[in-house]
């Protein structure tokens, strides 16, 4: 099988959202989740396909390959918009689906989705770790774990959604080192993902270390950010609050990169943050208020890359 050897792909699964709304069930340890009252459930969703929609041509303006899967009606699925949880696909021909801490949003594992990759990619071997939710235990994706593919490592802030076990387990069957630490907001409450404080780029990780409680926690992620090469960039619980941590970096077919975030989050960063981010790659963002108000995600969430070896 092939190493996974690249950061960034140029294929990004994205799932278009068919009744998006906010979804009491994970609201308990998601500090980011707010419900909009303002618009009723029917605008709500209206306007999460809108703010889909303008997302996925943003992408496709600058030559990203969206690869756009539409969500079922039923059953009802919230979070569909956010694929990133439940399924990785790997440069190795690996797909790995994942266990999901709230019920509703195991119900957007979808056998379709996959075979319709399948029928565009490779694939050697599929991993399903959905059977530890019959003893809770919780691996969400990328959005538990924040993947440093050519060196090896495995990012994780441990949460309800992200079990210390599962995270191991995922490491030896994958052939990953995992870097556990313990995370938490400015009110002391656990940080639910890893993708919202932090995002790593091919040559920059963008970090909200306040976080990080922990001094022998973080020197030990600094030790790792200057050994692969990172360069380190803050940034506040404020911004972090504004989801300047949930930012993806991808690539076009021509090989040039993008740091992709929301609106909310670009303008959130201060000239200084925009320059050392500049350094390393383009900037491009959407806006999405509907979809990070009442999901309690953003832009990272609604990416799953695709790794995977072309046919």
């Amino acid at each position: 099988m092939l190493k996974e050897t690249a950061q960034t792909t140029s294929h990004i699964l994205m799932v278009r959202p068919a009744n998006f709304g906010f979804n009491e069930e994970t609201a308990a340890s998601n500090a980011f989740q707010t419900k909009d009252d303002a618009h009723s459930n029917a605008e709500v969703s209206r306007l999460a396909v809108a703010e889909f929609d303008a997302f996925v041509e943003k992408l496709r303006s600058v030559g990203v390959d969206v690869i756009v899967a539409e969500d079922t009606n039923r059953p009802l699925k919230p979070d569909a918009v956010f694929p990133n949880n439940w399924v990785t696909f790997h440069q190795n021909g690996t797909i790995v689906t994942y266990p999901m801490y709230a019920t509703v949003r195991r119900l957007e594992r979808r056998d379709d989705i996959i075979r319709s990759i399948q029928e565009r990619f490779r694939v050697e071997q599929k991993l399903q770790l959905q059977e530890y939710e019959d003893i809770d235990q919780y691996l969400e994706g990328t959005g538990s774990m924040i993947i440093d593919r050519p060196n090896k490592l495995v990012y994780a802030c441990l949460s309800p959604r992200t079990h210390p076990d599962l995270l191991m387990r995922f490491c030896k069957l994958m052939g990953y080192t995992a870097v556990p630490f313990h995370a938490v907001d400015g009110d002391g409450m656990e940080i639910y993902h890893t993708n919202v404080m932090m995002a790593l780029g091919e040559t920059f990780v963008v970090i909200c270390l306040d976080t990080v409680q922990s001094e022998i926690e973080q020197e030990r992620l600094f030790s790792k950010f200057e050994a692969t090469g990172k360069e380190v960039v803050e940034i506040t619980l404020d911004q972090m609050m504004q989801f300047a941590g949930n930012m993806l970096q991808v690539r076009n077919a021509k090989g040039e990169t993008f740091l992709v975030m929301s609106e909310q989050a670009y303008e959130s960063l201060d000239a200084a943050q925009i320059a050392q981010i500049g350094k390393h790659t383009n900037i491009l963002y959407s806006p999405i208020p509907t979809i990070e108000t009442n999901g309690g995600g953003s832009a990272r969430c609604m990416m799953a890359e695709v790794f995977l070896p072309e046919k």
